[in-house]
């Protein structure tokens, strides 16, 4: 009998364990909603807005709706009735400030619409943001460049000495990676920004709405016009969050040059972007764009969650979908982080052009401008790289004219000076005349630097306009939807 008794009250304890509760908080996603309570809001008006315009409400329940709703914004978030989610949370503080009249307010729409539209309203802004801060790293990289166009420094391909380069060319390199992730964010903007409000659950509604007016007033490019896609597209999610972590590799890229380039005393970083050891009184530690180089794992694993979950679901709404954006707000918000910090490195670095030009012609970097001028003045390259290659291993770092032409006789057999003479051989092997013979389009030489930074300097402004007149866009309609509002209010 005890024994049964104590199975009993064993399953009495398991029932009492999975009775609802727990369930309920796991449903619940209100206290991560936090970042789309004022998206949620804004969409709320829009749509009463609307259905007040269409007659499907009258304008004094409109009004009364649209009063709760400032009432609602003012309480704040932390002023919210317990709920599922924030949207279910602002219709019941609604009711339970107008009576049931506040129901109205979701007439002719689903969660399922709301929420994708709140999702695409706030990511939005908070892709305009990241752009806006791409564009000021270009803009710092631009002046960098600019500064120290001529300088001459090392270049590297699988970390060794390579060919030798300029600080405004190395530099650039990065403004049009970073150029290029501009680009992506501003066409993930794109498709983010159009409205699902409408589709309701997924198979639209019978009730006479205007998608396109709802759109306008929320700032919107235009409605996701099939309504089941409208409910439960996520790839906007997918490619604003494979965009970002795409921006977060080229970030990663360049914190990794700096701190090498730290490590090799070429620069200096600024005290704010570094830190002392806690134990170790002379070092100074590259932290933050460790950090930056950190925040790129973060966000390819956001992407990587993101598309994951989406991968293999059946149309239209299912609930894994309450998981997926907030992959792409942590991603967003970390990415911005590290591109400000990133700028800030680069703004702020001293660079040691002595060092860099000290370095630039390490391990024979300037073979290939050797080999490139024997070839083009007759001798096969092939035949050309062979004698370089023979004088580099023969004579490593000690590598004058003389020595080439020695190795020139043992391989062709005629002297080095019957085809080019021994100033350019000699100019060929000085890392700064090796970089201006080097002037094809895009190449170090410092002319081409300059242009390349006006350039450079060009497509940043055309890219600052663009993400202007969006946010200018977004605002207008902020303001046209206020004024609407008041008009019932």
């Amino acid at each position: 009998m005890n024994g049964a008794g104590e199975d009993h009250e064993g399953t009495a304890v398991r029932r009492d364990r999975f009775s609802g509760g727990p369930a309920r908080e796991f449903l619940s996603s209100l206290a991560g909603d936090r970042r789309i309570f004022a998206a949620d809001l804004a969409v709320d008006r829009a749509h009463v807005v609307m259905l007040a315009e269409q007659g499907i409400i009258d304008g004094e329940t409109a009004g009364e709706i649209l009063a709760a709703l400032d009432d609602v914004e003012a309480s704040g978030h932390d002023g919210l009735p317990a709920g599922e989610d924030v949207h279910e949370a602002i219709e019941t503080a609604v009711i339970d400030r107008i009576g049931p009249d506040g129901g109205k307010m979701h007439t002719a729409r689903s969660r399922n619409d709301e929420v994708a539209t709140c999702i695409r309203y706030r990511l939005r802004s908070d892709l305009l943001d990241a752009i806006e801060a791409t564009i000021a790293l270009r803009e710092v990289l631009c002046s960098a460049a600019e500064e120290h166009v001529g300088a001459v420094m090392p270049g590297y391909t699988h970390l060794q000495p390579a060919q030798p380069t300029t600080v405004g060319h190395y530099l650039l390199s990065y403004e049009s990676a970073v150029a290029r992730d501009t680009a992506r964010l501003l066409d993930a903007y794109g498709r983010t920004n159009r409205s699902p409000l409408g589709a309701a659950a997924f198979a639209g509604t019978p009730f006479d709405v205007d998608r396109e007016r709802t759109a306008a007033l929320l700032g919107f490019d235009g409605i996701v016009r099939n309504s089941m896609d409208a409910a439960s597209a996520r790839d906007f999610l997918a490619e604003a969050t494979g965009a970002l972590a795409t921006h977060a590799v080229t970030l990663s890229g360049l914190a990794e040059d700096l701190v090498l380039f730290s490590n090799r005393g070429f620069l200096e970083l600024d005290d704010d972007y570094a830190s002392t050891s806690s134990i170790m009184p002379q070092k100074k530690n590259p932290d933050t764009l460790e950090l930056v180089r950190g925040v790129a794992g973060d966000a390819v694993g956001a992407a990587t969650a993101t598309l994951s979950s989406l991968k293999g679901l059946p149309r239209a709404y299912n609930r894994d979908l309450q998981r997926v954006h907030p992959h792409a707000f942590d991603a967003v918000d970390a990415v911005i982080d590290a591109t400000d910090v990133a700028g800030g490195a680069v703004a702020t670095a001293s660079w040691d052009e002595t060092a860099l030009a000290d370095a630039a012609g390490e391990g024979f970097s300037t073979a290939t401008g050797v080999a490139d001028l024997l070839a083009m003045a007759g001798i096969p390259f092939r035949t050309a790289h062979e004698v370089v290659a023979t004088a580099a291993e023969r004579f490593e770092n000690d590598v004058s004219a003389a020595k080439i032409d020695a190795v020139a006789e043992e391989v062709t057999g005629e002297s080095l000076f019957a085809h080019v003479s021994r100033e350019d051989v000699r100019a060929a092997l000085d890392p700064a005349e090796s970089v201006a013979s080097r002037d094809s389009v895009g190449g170090p030489a410092e002319y081409e630097v300059e242009a390349a930074v006006e350039a450079a300097t060009d497509g940043v402004s055309a890219d600052e306009t663009a993400a202007n007149e969006r946010r200018d866009r977004i605002e207008t309609a902020r303001k046209t939807l206020a004024a609407e509002v008041a008009t019932y209010v």
